[in-house]
């Protein structure tokens, strides 16, 4: 696995349920990042508001309080510019169009494979670092 990206980097989880978030912190702690975590859409808010230096948001679509659409539409007010990585149960064509025109960089489709996520990651990670 390429993890070199990877190292370091402060990556939000946001999840409300308890395997997924348990399992999404188990590949990332192995890819040695630094894990906060959040279970629903008002707490990422919070979370990402009050933690300016979180690299990549892996946000939850369907979270109680405020969804991952409303939580993604509400950081995009403070935070132009971070990556947030939807994830989603749902894989329709319909779908990928909303998620990419509602603020997300991008979405990775549940079941999340290991090798799937730590790709999808580097890939946001470096397309941020070329110059615009």
């Amino acid at each position: 696995m390429e993890n070199d990206l990877l190292t370091g980097k402060k990556i939000l989880i946001v999840e409300d349920d308890f395997s997924s978030k348990l399992y999404l912190n188990k590949i990332l702690e192995k890819a040695n990042v630094i894990i906060l975590n959040a279970g629903d859409g008002q707490e990422a808010v919070d979370v990402a508001f009050n933690n300016p230096d979180i690299d990549v948001i892996l946000m939850d679509i369907q979270l109680p309080i405020m969804d991952g659409y409303a939580a993604t539409k509400n950081i995009r007010e403070f935070r132009k510019n971070i990556i947030i990585i939807a994830q989603t149960a749902y894989g329709f064509l319909a779908d990928k169009e909303k998620i990419l025109n509602s603020g997300f960089n991008d979405y990775i489709i549940k079941p999340i494979l290991t090798q799937n996520l730590i790709e999808k990651l580097n890939t946001n990670l470096r397309r941020a670092k070329q110059p615009k």
